[in-house]
């Protein structure tokens, strides 16, 4: 007989826990089921230890809760714990981790600095895409440097003038002759204007990290909200 937590995990209604304990000759003998059913539930039948109905939906419940909490419990992020005080763009990027990873927040990371080769690069990156693909621990211990990819949103490369652009999960990349480069939320589908002299756009912010880390890093954050 399957008892306590096994009992539980293995049968998901009380018939099913019944009929466990019911063997053939048990059925051979009173040649009804539900009869069988009746002398487990009162005894007679299996080790005379069976859980009463309410019992045995009781313990499934709290079965259930334990494990929605186990479910729920949040991953520990990636900064937790660092001290990046001497480095203002993993600073930002661990005030907005937890925003971004719970879907509260999307943010675009505009960097622009010199590759291993000594090429200037540039690129838009969708750090909520990058958190989900990448390990973020290396950055925020600073044994990796956070660079542009020609995988992210937008990626050039000064010297051999490489261009790329990809839309994301996230965000859907518009090069518009006109007003330039733009990307458009695929939630709230609020467009988001990175040109420096223009308003960044609805529920979003444009925010200059000052770094001696980078020649030029950029934060643009957007508070998402579903479109109803």
């Amino acid at each position: 007989m399957e008892e306590g937590g096994d009992a539980m995990e293995t049968h998901t209604t009380y018939e099913e826990y019944l009929d466990s304990q019911i063997t053939d000759t048990d059925m051979y003998y009173l040649e009804s089921e539900d009869l069988a059913r009746q002398l487990v539930e009162l005894g007679y039948r299996g080790s005379g230890d069976t859980l009463k109905r309410e019992e045995f939906e009781a313990r499934k419940k709290a079965l259930r809760e334990r494990s929605t909490q186990k479910t729920n419990v949040p991953k520990q992020l990636s900064s937790h714990g660092r001290d990046l005080s001497d480095s203002p763009l993993l600073l930002a990027l661990a005030n907005r981790e937890e925003l971004v990873r719970n879907g509260k927040l999307t943010t675009i990371i505009f960097i622009r600095n010199k590759n291993a080769k000594k090429q200037e690069v540039s690129g838009y990156i969708d750090y909520a895409l990058r958190l989900k693909t990448e390990n973020f621990e290396p950055y925020f211990e600073k044994r990796k440097k956070l660079m542009p990819k020609p995988s992210d949103l937008s990626y050039y490369n000064w010297e051999t003038q490489t261009s790329t652009s990809n839309s994301t999960p996230n965000f859907q990349v518009i090069a518009d002759n006109e007003t330039g480069l733009l990307f458009k939320n695929k939630r709230d589908r609020k467009v988001i204007n990175v040109d420096p002299n223009a308003n960044p756009g609805d529920n979003s912010t444009r925010t200059e990290i000052k770094t001696t880390e980078y020649l030029q890093v950029v934060i643009y954050d957007h508070m998402t909200r579903r479109k109803s």
